[in-house]
């Protein structure tokens, strides 16, 4: 089914109420690399018992962890397959600390659809609101949708992010694990593209790719170790733009520039020339 912007624009996705215990933030940081450190006491608050801290990343996957089937693309007015889906963006602006257990409820809408020609890129917005009504995070996020364009919408912006003229203050490198995909894919994000060889050769990948979603988080979470003393509670928003893919077992480099409130990064794959797999990449902080 094409595209419908009529009736796409604006649409309202089903509200789901989902609640978390220290486990799943416990679980997320391990499928990040928690733990790595495992006599540090700073690394360690990511695996507390009671109270572990939770990286805003952990939004991105908190109302669906416990998710089995592979997500479909199916939304009012649009009807995708999911092989020609990939993330484009996704940011997290979260408006307090998010607490080591919890009940919520997650509102989402499409905002935006831009027309790429021979692509579709489909624009999020999600709020989570706790059960005593205070808002905890708001998201926007988008897809790229491989072949779906053409429906006669308005392109959309194409600005990006300029990195300082200068040397990185700070640089990081990170291995991923060869089962780093396979760990992510229990935070309930079960996209075949991930876990599937023959699924990710039909859509045009050599072998299964890592999810964005855990590059964005390992990302953010090695910003967060280099810069701000594995704080978690210091960040207050992180956005990036998925610019390319990683394997499992590659291993991320991420420049990191720190001013006022704000690091801004460049993440790339160190053993394909620096490739660059995320840009735009902005982490906001307090204190």
């Amino acid at each position: 089914m094409p595209i419908d912007p009529n009736i796409a624009l604006g649409a309202q996705l089903p509200t789901v109420v989902f609640s978390w215990s220290p486990t799943e933030p416990q679980l997320y940081h391990l499928a990040l690399g928690a733990g790595a450190r495992w006599t540090d006491p700073a690394e360690l608050r990511y695996l507390d018992d009671r109270a572990p801290q939770v990286l805003p990343t952990f939004a991105t996957v908190a109302p669906f962890f416990h998710e089995t089937e592979p997500p479909q693309v199916k939304f009012p007015g649009i009807d995708i397959d999911l092989a020609k889906v990939v993330h484009g963006s996704q940011e997290i602006v979260v408006h307090r600390p998010i607490p080591a257990s919890g009940k919520a409820t997650f509102e989402r809408r499409i905002t935006e659809i831009w027309d790429k020609g021979s692509a579709a890129v489909i624009w999020q917005e999600h709020t989570a609101t706790s059960d005593d009504g205070e808002l905890l995070w708001t998201a926007r996020s988008s897809i790229f949708a491989k072949g779906e364009g053409g429906f006669g919408g308005e392109r959309g912006p194409s600005a990006k992010t300029e990195l300082p003229d200068r040397a990185p203050d700070f640089e990081v490198l990170m291995p991923t694990l060869p089962q780093q995909a396979l760990l992510y894919r229990m935070c309930g994000d079960r996209n075949p593209l991930h876990s599937d060889p023959e699924f990710a050769r039909n859509a045009g990948f050599p072998n299964p790719i890592l999810h964005g979603l855990c590059t964005y988080g390992l990302v953010c979470k090695a910003a967060t170790d280099a810069v701000l003393n594995s704080d978690a509670t210091r960040v207050t928003g992180f956005r990036a733009r998925f610019a390319g893919v990683l394997y499992p077992g590659e291993t991320i480099r991420s420049r990191i520039w720190q001013s006022a409130g704000e690091l801004t990064i460049a993440a790339t794959v160190v053993e394909r020339d620096d490739a660059p797999i995320l840009g735009d990449v902005v982490l906001s902080y307090t204190g």
